[in-house]
């Protein structure tokens, strides 16, 4: 990596955010990004746009905000495409998500009006709860044609100079990954044969992958998260990451979970649960679907806590999810914890939580960030697994031959470092009596 230190190919033209699934996090991500431009509202939530990274020592007192340190694209390039089985225009989307409110949306209406969806590769087979006539039709090797052309054509009538992928659609039917997904050649016989195990999700990252195009997985499903496009992402030298947005549930965990560690605290149990009344929530409803949202999630606190090293601690630990289809609630999900911990001399105590989110709310800056990311990457000559990424997923995507870092305080120092990297920032360490004391 050492070539990155010297060059990062700059920011120049528009950039392609193609967005498989155009609902209701996609168009607050959209709506949001217009409604920056014309200053009716903050970014907030936004690393890329807010943050600000501490350069070299403390007694330097040197600090730049992210998208001045790094070369991102600006939000004036941004130019949204995407792919929805529902046609909605991103206006119409938008409403119907009721995010946000009429008057937000009533300002950008000429914008988002303008933005329609693509046809979608759709298996109902995947994702039962959905319907929609907006779709694709073909074998799986004429339906990734058909994608590869759709990103080639929108780059071309929007005259992109590059372009990144962010799957917002929705959670697909739990999958392990079989022999059709062991390597590259294995995948596109099974393309060939139109295999029932390649998924839609898949097609979408092979065909962003062939295109060059950086891919980032914002759900729990398989997606690129197997041997063949991991493989393939190299071998291309693209990007990918996932999977599924830490927002709301998780996203308290990753916070609360490292800090009782570093305590030496114990736990008993740690129970949660949420309703939620979106598209999202529709589909998980389905057992099939809502068992890929749940590995997704559970995987986070045995790795933050690491029970195997720690048995006096959370060896005995019960991790229980469960997620809740309740239409009047739409998008403002509600989520309620209850975490059983022990102190000293065994004595226990508890944690109760109650977080009234905004499920796109959390998600749309999440999107954002991972788009200019993605480009800042693909421009970099950046390759394969993002893991510096990790910070926005709640299932870390990661090299066979690790763990996936869960601790959001861990995840955020890599985050940074990346970034002084890639400018030739010396490196945020705290060792040394040098620190110490200057």
């Amino acid at each position: 990596m050492e070539q990155l230190k010297s060059k990062v190919a700059p920011a120049d033209g528009k950039l392609a955010v193609l967005l498989p699934g155009m609902g209701a996090v996609a168009t607050t991500f959209i709506a949001g990004v217009e409604a920056v431009k014309a200053g009716l509202g903050k970014p907030i939530g936004s690393l890329t746009q807010m943050a600000h990274v501490r350069l070299g020592r403390r007694s330097e007192k040197r600090w730049a905000m992210i998208k001045d340190l790094v070369p991102l694209a600006r939000l004036e390039d941004l130019v949204f495409g995407g792919w929805d089985p529902i046609p909605d225009d991103a206006y119409t989307a938008a409403a119907k998500a009721k995010v946000l409110s009429p008057e937000h949306l009533a300002h950008l209406k000429p914008s988002l009006s303008q933005i329609r969806p693509m046809a979608a590769v759709f298996d109902k087979n995947v994702v039962k709860r959905l319907e929609g006539a907006n779709v694709k039709k073909g074998t799986r090797r004429e339906l990734v044609n058909q994608l590869i052309q759709d990103i080639r054509g929108f780059m071309d009538r929007n005259k992109c100079t590059r372009a990144v992928m962010v799957w917002c659609a929705s959670t697909e039917a739990y999958q392990e990954a079989g022999p059709e997904h062991q390597s590259i050649a294995a995948f596109e016989k099974a393309l060939d044969a139109d295999h029932p195990n390649i998924y839609p999700s898949q097609l979408y990252a092979y065909a962003a992958i062939m295109n060059g195009v950086p891919y980032l997985n914002g759900a729990p499903n398989m997606s690129c998260d197997f041997p063949a496009l991991v493989e393939l992402a190299e071998k291309r030298g693209v990007a990918i990451g996932g999977k599924d947005f830490k927002t709301g549930q998780t996203l308290m965990k990753t916070i609360i979970a490292p800090g009782l560690k570093a305590r030496m605290l114990g736990m008993e149990g740690w129970f949660s649960t949420n309703i939620l009344g979106n598209r999202d929530g529709e589909v998980l409803d389905d057992p099939a679907n809502f068992k890929t949202k749940e590995v997704s999630k559970l995987s986070v606190l045995e790795q933050i806590l690491e029970p195997e090293r720690y048995p006096e601690l959370y060896r005995n630990l019960q991790h229980k999810v469960s997620i809740h289809y309740y239409k009047p609630r739409g998008d403002n999900k509600e989520g309620w914890d209850n975490i059983d911990i022990v102190g000293w001399m065994g004595y226990p105590m508890q944690i109760k939580v109650n977080f009234l989110c905004r499920d796109s709310i959390l998600a749309a800056p999440i999107v954002l960030d991972l788009a200019l990311f993605g480009d800042l990457a693909a421009r970099a000559g950046m390759k394969g697994i993002q893991e510096w990424l990790s910070f926005y997923f709640k299932s870390p995507q990661h090299a066979a031959s690790v763990y996936p870092e869960h601790d959001l305080f861990v995840q955020k120092v890599r985050l940074e470092n990346n970034l002084r990297y890639l400018v030739g920032e010396e490196l945020l360490n705290y060792l040394g009596s040098d620190y110490t004391n200057e």
